[in-house]
This record gives structure tokens, sequence and C-alpha cells, in this order.
């Protein structure tokens, strides 16, 4: 019987191997071979001190934030209209060596004004500088919300991570822009704050932080509100996809001020194949309401041919996918305006770190917050080999 047991114990191994051999040849040749986050643990928060000067300028309004792996650098635009300082971002040490974040770990670097096309600094009131997402060349795409009510439109440009001076500017497509009868485009302050760009550089993807006019509704008390993402060819510098993007109705706690808000501020892409985390952000009378999501553009529609969603039957368009990862709520932290969030380095224990950043908006009632986190990112194959691992006994 011993003897038997062992002529039958090298076909059970085969049995084992193959199924693993086949499903990662499979998924090597899928397409959708996209990422998911399993865990998320937060590990420590930090702030800036208020009112902080920084070689002569107060360091504040952090909307974006991106990283730098190659010098374990951040970069974080400010969205100051230009009526503190000139326009600019900051560059960051943010410490997690120790596998946390710790008090006083954020330490400003540098500042880099951004220059326009002719070497000139902003004007001010030209620009709402809110996203911020690095390249693989030496330089930074920023987003601008501009300003609806002025008729400045919003822009996405490249900028010298060097000099501070303007590269290019991406077309932005007709529909996004407003207009003098207020009947489309962008709302004031509610247009692209959002930037991010795949880790294989070819595509770059904004949003609308809430509806188009044309497109419906702004967020209001329980209900939300049908934004839009912006997909641009970073091979051809042309904007080619959008997809619809539909924000989680809030209820406002104790609602004393009668002052609401809530929208999409920051995107951030996981992997080449559509997966994203998305931060939506609300501030409801008492303090605000920040969630993570993970995002999927797998199934959802292409909407770019569709100027307005009021005019058509929008209940048949196809929506991202979202999932909700982290109601920040749950964490026993006294949340600030959270509007930017990057991945930061591997950890020491080899998982990847997470950084948000706040938005003081210059208040002296507000902080310059960063809250750091741990998360698990694995791939189709990795989950789908842990559930057949999970239930195979040898």
């Amino acid at each position: 019987m011993h003897i038997i047991k062992k002529i039958f114990a090298f076909p059970r191994i085969i049995y084992f191997l193959i199924p693993i051999i086949i499903i990662s040849l499979v998924f090597t040749n899928f397409p959708s071979n996209g990422v998911e986050i399993s865990s998320i643990k937060f590990i420590g928060e930090a702030t800036l001190p208020k009112g902080l000067i920084f070689q002569k300028t107060e360091v504040g309004g952090l909307s974006g934030i991106t990283y730098n792996a190659k010098n374990n650098l951040y970069y974080a635009i400010s969205d100051d209209r230009g009526q503190k300082a000139a326009v600019r971002f900051y560059t960051l040490k943010i410490d997690l060596s120790k596998g946390s974040l710790q008090k006083g770990g954020i330490i400003p670097v540098s500042v880099t004004t951004l220059l326009n096309e002719n070497g000139q600094t902003f004007r001010p009131g030209e620009t709402d500088t809110e996203g911020i997402a690095l390249t693989n060349k030496r330089t930074v795409f920023i987003s601008s919300e501009g300003d609806a009510a002025k008729l400045i439109n919003p822009f996405i440009k490249e900028f010298s991570l060097s000099s501070g001076k303007e590269i290019f500017t991406l077309p932005i497509p007709n529909k996004f822009l407003p207009d003098k009868t207020n009947q489309q485009g962008i709302r004031n302050n509610l247009a692209f704050e959002s930037l991010t760009i795949t880790p294989d550089n070819k595509h770059l993807f904004t949003a609308s932080e809430n509806a188009l006019i044309q497109d419906g509704v702004a967020a209001k008390p329980n209900i939300g509100s049908p934004c839009r993402i912006l997909q641009y060819n970073l091979l051809n510098n042309q904007p080619e996809k959008e997809f619809l993007y539909q924000t989680e109705p809030v209820t406002p706690f104790l609602n004393l001020i009668g002052k609401f808000a809530s929208g999409l501020p920051d995107l951030l892409a996981l992997d080449n194949q559509g997966h994203f985390l998305s931060l939506e952000r609300s501030f409801t009378g008492l303090g605000f309401a920040i969630s993570l999501f993970q995002v999927s553009l797998e199934g959802a529609d292409d909407i770019h041919n569709i100027n307005s969603l009021l005019a058509i039957d929008s209940k048949n368009i196809k929506p991202v996918k979202k999932k909700l990862l982290l109601d920040l709520r749950k964490l026993d932290v006294l949340l600030d305006n959270i509007e930017g969030l990057t991945l930061g380095p591997k950890l020491l224990d080899g998982q990847q770190s997470l950084i948000l950043i706040s938005d003081n908006n210059f208040n002296s009632l507000q902080r310059t917050q960063i809250l750091a986190f741990k998360i698990k990112i694995e791939n189709s194959l990795i989950r789908l080999l842990r559930r057949f691992l999970s239930n195979f006994n040898l």
C-alpha cells in the first residue's frame, strides 16, 4: 500500500502544476490582466505648520501630488491663483523609511515657479492649478480649472520639471469649454482637478469634478453628479475617449451653515488596462467626507461623441465600474480637505505605499495634511492562483 501511494504521488503533483501553467500562459497574453487592491491599512498622518513660509512663499493650497521614484521625491501643485505668490509647485520629502508616517515626516525641498510659453509667470487669476502628473521624461503635466465665470478655459499643460517652463498644451474638447450662454462646459471650480498617467506613459486621464452644464446637475445633498473621465493618447497628444463616472450621493450631517460641496478631485492609474483609484471628497457642513474607490473602465461606454447627456436617454449608458475601498471617516483622524493622491515607494515589507494630501485653502482653520496607507495590489493571475491554491489540498 505504501508503494502504491508513492506511485501516485508524482502524478498528483503534475495535476497540481498543469492548471497553474495553463493559467499562467493564458493570463500572460490576456489584455485585461488588470490589478486590484486587496487590502489597505492606515500607517500615519503628518501636517505642515500653519502659515508655513518657505523660500518666500506661503505653503498651501496643495491640491495634487505625484511621486518621483528615482529620487524618492514628491511634487505637489498649489492652487494659489498667483495672488500670494507666482503659480508654483513644491518638491517634498515624505519619510516612510520606518514603514509609517510620523509627525514631522514632511520636509519641503524646493519651489518651482511655472512659466508660460513665453517664459513669463502667469498673470494673477489666469490659472487655478489643481492636478499634477509626472512623465518619464523629466516633465510634469499640470491641469488648471480655469475660471468659467470669466470664460477662462481650463488647460492641461506640460512643464519642464527643472525650469518650470511650459512645453506643450493638450487640446481640450469643445464640450468642456465654457461659453457666454452658460449652456455648456465646465462649472466654475468644478473642472479638471484630477490628473494621472498610466505606468507605460501612453495615456493621460483627467475628469470633470462635477457634471458639465449640458450633462446634468452639480452634486447636492443626497444627489451625486455625472462626471466625465477624459482620456488622452500621449503618443499623438490627442483626446480619444470619454467615460461616465457617477459620484456617490452624500448626506450632510448637522449642516448648520448651509454649505455643501461634493465631487471627484483626483484619479490614480494603477495599471495600463483602465484600473484606477478615485478620490471623492465632500464638505458636509460638519467636516469632510472622504472616500476611496477602485474604478474599472472595463465594459464602460465611450461617450466622447455625445455632447450632452441631457439630450439623450443616458440610462442606457454604461458608466465606469466602482467599488468602495475605504470610507476615511472610519479612521481615527480629523480629516481635512483631501484632494490629491499618489502611489509612494515600496515599504520595508515589500508592500506599496499610498499618499493622500489636503488643500488647506490658505485658511487658518485648516491644515496641510498628509495621510499614508499601505496597500496590497494584486493582478488577475495572482488573485486566481491564490483562490485556486486555497481550494487545493495536496
